[in-house]
């Protein structure tokens, strides 16, 4: 899979970096495009939010079942969004504040700094909001703190 940019946030370390775009919403970030595909973004700055999609390049190995942040109860890996997974691959919907040429400036990041930016799709609410959605195993779980040594 080939890296379309690197996305620049202000988090060094796994210890620093939110668990969810909802942890820091006013978190932000550069999102730079390579030039070879910025004329790629054509139109991008009429989008309020975005997809990324990028490399989990410092993720560690993953395991297939495990506790995660939300429950000690281990769970499938592809029942949770864990960053340490089989294809190393991750998603977040940001802000769009401003594009600045090749350059997205991007508000609610929980990616770490140079992270390898893989694509980039516009978040559109008729079609990615499904109101009959289910929460499945978070289902009446508190959110808290990420413990200790995990993800």
């Amino acid at each position: 899979m080939e890296t379309i940019g690197i996305i620049y946030t202000p988090y060094e370390t796994k210890e620093e970096c939110p668990i969810q775009p909802g942890f820091a919403p006013d978190a932000e970030a550069r999102v730079e495009v390579f030039e070879k595909y910025a004329a790629g973004l054509k139109d991008i700055e009429t989008f309020s939010h975005l997809y990324l999609i990028y490399r989990f390049d410092r993720a560690g190995e993953a395991e297939l079942i495990r506790p995660t942040f939300l429950d000690d109860e281990p769970h499938g890996i592809f029942a949770t969004r864990l960053p340490s997974r089989p294809t190393n691959i991750g998603i977040s919907i940001v802000k769009l504040e401003k594009r600045e040429g090749s350059t997205l400036i991007v508000k609610g990041i929980d990616v770490l700094n140079k992270t390898p930016l893989i694509d980039i799709k516009p978040y559109l609410p008729q079609y990615d909001c499904i109101d009959a959605a289910t929460k499945g195993w978070t289902e009446g779980k508190a959110w808290r703190e990420k413990p200790e040594g995990r993800e």
